[in-house]
């Protein structure tokens, strides 16, 4: 057979799309769209391998549709306008259905090429994505499609669909023969990618062909070597997701989730990103609650980027133990947040004239710093005066955190504050 396998056994209807409930299951709506034949401007969203394309062709064949496949990877403009030329003239029938794969990679000019067209019915957009459509296409084209997100594959889904492939391969004269754990394992493999499981499975049945049965055992998994790729790109949603979900894991104190998603980005070899995020979150998420921690994680890192992967895990590892098991405390950031927010949207006035420079000849003749009370003179090395302009100057930035290092800055800061001779 020289048809890939995944060609091959591509859904033909709606109901054997495996994995995508919320959009498949009866009532949902790629059900109902292909079953009343309505077919919107749509835009799927998701990892690869979990049926985006599979989708459109359902909808094609079963809305009687024509289909024309473009992938923006390599797709000129000109093509898109002779495509869409044709549409305009009557070339092609009406409401055909332009499906643009991997449309992220359009510039923003041959996005909008297609809105006029969309817009007066000309031709039916479907056009998929693995990144987020939020983030990479243009406004008003987005604004004029119904946006789906397709989601990783379960690892039963994935087993099922194999174990239904293995039976049709077995029924055209094949002889193949499988553990439950290696069909597990190769779902394990795959990490929610359909194409790369049948992938793997073709790959078994090419490399073991001449057998009289194949035999697919945990022996014969392990023999082929697989290392398992997880879905990361530097640059898109899977990078962030996965920053995000680890801080918020840290910030959480959740030590054992925290690790995990760690784990993912060791993985996948981002040092700069974790060694960045850990020292936010020091200050971000713990802060003031434990003042030490940014200086072991800074220690933490140093060793990290000193020796490199693979044994910069352990370090890393310490730090990321030692931040989500440590008090915590927000005022850091919510202080300067609201310092910063006053700045944007309030009337800040001036500098008061006793904390103005007045290290220079002429100061004093100018007001500047003569009515400054210098601290250290006083007891306790505090002074009541006003230090923020007086059009802000009951403003309050710094609220402590509940935390004993903070209840401790209180205490001092009302004690100074309230001392009496």
């Amino acid at each position: 057979m020289n048809q890939p396998l995944s060609d091959y056994f591509r859904p033909e209807i709606i109901e054997d799309l495996v994995g995508q409930p919320h959009l498949t299951g009866k009532d949902k709506i790629l059900y109902r769209a292909i079953k009343n034949k309505i077919i919107p401007n749509m835009i799927f969203y998701g990892p690869p391998g979990v049926g985006k394309t599979t989708a459109a062709n359902i909808i094609s064949k079963t809305s009687d549709k024509s289909m024309h496949m473009l992938n923006a990877t390599y797709t000129k403009t000109d093509q898109i306008k002779d495509i869409l030329k044709d549409a305009k003239h009557g070339a092609l029938d009406k409401s055909d259905i332009i499906y643009i794969d991997e449309i992220q990679n359009f510039n923003k000019k041959q996005q909008q090429i297609m809105l006029d067209y969309i817009e007066k019915g000309d031709i039916v957009l479907i056009a998929s994505t693995t990144e987020n459509p939020y983030h990479y296409v243009y406004k008003a084209l987005l604004s004029r499609c119904l946006v789906l997100e397709f989601k990783n594959l379960d690892n039963d889904s994935i087993i099922t669909n194999i174990k239904k492939i293995i039976e049709r391969l077995n029924s055209k004269d094949n002889k193949i023969e499988y553990e439950n754990k290696a069909i597990e394992r190769i779902a394990v493999y795959a990490e929610g990618d359909m194409r790369r499981a049948i992938n793997l499975l073709e790959l078994i049945v090419q490399l073991y062909n001449n057998e009289d049965v194949i035999k697919i055992d945990t022996d014969l998994i392990s023999n082929i070597g697989l290392s398992k790729q997880l879905s990361y790109d530097i640059s898109g949603d899977s990078h962030y997701d996965i920053l995000s979900a680890f801080q918020k894991s840290i910030r959480g104190s959740d030590a054992d989730a925290a690790l995990h998603y760690l784990a993912r980005l060791i993985k996948s070899g981002d040092l700069k990103s974790i060694c960045r995020r850990l020292i936010v979150i020091a200050s971000e998420d713990i802060g003031l609650a434990y003042p030490q921690a940014i200086t072991i994680v800074k220690s933490c890192i140093d060793s990290a980027l000193m020796i490199g992967f693979p044994e910069a895990k352990i370090p890393l590892s310490q730090a990321v133990i030692l931040l989500s098991t440590s008090p915590k405390s927000n005022s850091s950031i919510a202080s300067i947040e609201k310092a910063l927010n006053d700045i944007e949207n309030k009337n800040i006035g001036d500098i008061p004239i006793h904390l103005k420079d007045a290290h220079y000849a002429g100061a004093e003749k100018m007001g500047r710093g003569v009515a400054y009370k210098y601290p250290h003179s006083y007891k306790n090395n505090y002074i009541k005066q006003s230090y923020l302009p007086e059009e802000i100057k009951d403003s309050k930035y710094y609220l402590p955190g509940n935390n004993k290092f903070e209840n401790g800055l209180k205490t001092y800061i009302e004690a100074i504050k309230n001392y009496k001779e």
